[in-house]
């Protein structure tokens, strides 16, 4: 058996045993055990990785291809890189995180971490994918789970919430579904067989017009699920009507479907298209970075701060990406990571002290630092990294984005750069305000005082996800090289 199709075959086998399991416990230990599992075989992925690169310069390594469907050219073809790599790790730590933090769903328990499960299966199979169409099939399978996760054992509207991040979701999905189909009508403009393969597609001019004409249909495909602006609108109330461990892996691994897609598919096959829209989607971006963080500055609700955050902390991902140059993508690749992370980590502690105090209105709140001190101590962590303090993953990996940015000459570029670092400073603004307004102070409603902190699963979960924000920042350089051993083939295709 390959070491890759296991990311697939070892969470279907879990989802099986877990339709044979009875009550909670059993379900949460099944589902922790297949989910350590994972996390090992990530590791050991990121070690066979770097002793396979010493003797295998192609793109892809551990590669395999099957066919699938033979009449179109449709094979389950697999291959990883270090990016692909990178992201399985994000995945795996995000999705064991979510099953401890899970560890008292006593509704529908098993159900439930069926759900979450199949779509963890679907983030994996997209990882490994190179070819279009098994792509798709598995970035479909990941989306789907999202109704039923919200619309099942989320709060407040869910029925809304879920209904409509699932109609926009899949209206990108047509959308993406013309350009890629596009991209496969196109793939043998140089004499050769039509093909869904990237590594093939990427071998063939396809003509300028239709670059033009598909670009923009597949980048707005896969970036509508990176919150690009003015499509976002699904994410905040998605992330604010689902439970703590959907909400952590909708914007710590979902989400990063979208950047993703664009730099594997809309940059790497269409560059032509690329350069050509670049200062539409540069515009889109940027308005999305500013717009995001002003957006959190007036939220008072802590899923909603940490949702809109999310779309300005995306933006930039996109942002990057559309600066074409290899800098700028390092950057765009970090932030995904870091911000997979961090968000994952604030949306648990938002859970937490939701779960604690029954509200997630900060003017509710205060002095928790004094009954709750190690969960508030971990958010104010977070916050740090989130508004890119040195020494956490959210520095380095802005830092790259706007070192890389400004490495374009031209006004428009460097006026676009300028005004999404400024975003930094309302970052700054409102991670403050909420740690100044929830942690400090007087402790506003005396039944707070009888808050427990922490479980020993909370910590487990918080502990997997605060390791990871930590180590990139302090030792940053074994992850940027692999990442920016990746992208030189892919810069080298769009240059």
């Amino acid at each position: 058996m390959d070491i890759l199709s296991l990311f697939v075959i070892v969470p279907v086998l879990t989802i099986l045993i877990l339709g044979f399991t009875k009550g909670l416990k059993q379900a949460r230990i099944v589902s922790m055990v297949g989910s350590i599992i994972q996390l090992g075989m990530s590791i050991n992925l990121i070690f066979a990785y770097f002793k396979e690169r010493k003797i295998n310069e192609e793109i892809m390594v551990f590669t395999k291809d099957y066919v699938w469907f033979e009449q179109f050219n449709i094979h389950y073809a697999i291959g990883v890189d270090g990016i692909s790599v990178a992201l399985l790790l994000l995945t795996s730590i995000v999705v064991l995180a979510g099953v401890f933090i899970s560890w008292k769903t006593d509704d529908l328990p098993k159900e439930f971490f069926i759900s979450l499960l199949v779509l963890s299966t679907g983030v994996y199979g997209f990882f490994i994918s190179i070819d279009l169409f098994t792509m798709f099939v598995f970035y479909e399978i990941a989306v789907i789970p999202m109704y039923l996760l919200i619309g099942i054992w989320g709060s407040g509207p869910k029925e809304y919430s879920a209904m409509k991040l699932t109609l926009m979701l899949m209206g990108a999905s047509a959308v993406l579904l013309v350009g890629v189909l596009g991209i496969y009508f196109n793939s043998n403009a140089d004499g050769g067989a039509l093909t869904f393969n990237i590594l093939e597609i990427a071998q063939v001019n396809i003509p300028f017009e239709a670059q033009k004409l598909f670009f923009p249909l597949t980048f707005i495909g896969f970036a509508v699920l990176g919150a690009l602006f003015p499509f976002h609108t699904w994410s905040p109330d998605g992330h604010a009507s689902a439970p703590t461990a959907v909400s952590m892996l909708h914007a710590g691994v979902l989400m990063k479907l979208g950047g993703y897609g664009v730099f594997r598919v809309a940059m790497f096959l269409l560059p032509a298209g690329a350069m050509h829209w670049d200062w539409f989607f540069i515009i889109l971006a940027a308005t999305g970075v500013i717009y995001g963080a002003f957006g959190a500055l007036k939220q008072t609700d802590l899923k909603y701060i940490n949702a809109y955050s999310s779309v300005s902390h995306l933006g930039m991902v996109l942002f990057a990406l559309l600066m074409l140059n290899k800098t700028a993508w390092n950057g765009a690749l970090m932030q995904s990571l870091s911000h997979g992370f961090m968000t994952a980590l604030f949306f648990a502690l938002i859970g937490m002290i939701y779960g604690r105090t029954h509200t997630r209105d900060i003017t509710k709140l205060g002095g928790l630092l004094k009954v709750i001190p190690f969960i508030s101590a971990i958010y104010v962590i977070a916050g740090l990294a989130s508004l890119g303090l040195p020494g956490f993953s959210g520095f380095v990996a802005e830092m790259n984005i706007f070192v890389g940015a400004f490495q374009n000459e031209g006004m428009f570029y460097r006026i676009a750069t300028i005004l999404s670092v400024s975003a930094i400073v309302v970052t700054a603004v409102y991670i403050l305000r909420v740690v100044g307004i929830m942690l400090m102070g007087q402790v506003k409603n005396k039944e707070y005082l009888e808050l427990q902190d922490a479980t020993w699963y909370e910590t487990t979960g918080i502990l997997l996800l605060l390791i990871p924000i930590i180590g990139m920042g302090v030792a940053p350089l074994w992850l940027s090289d692999m990442l920016l051993e990746s992208i030189q083939p892919f810069i080298q295709g769009v240059l």
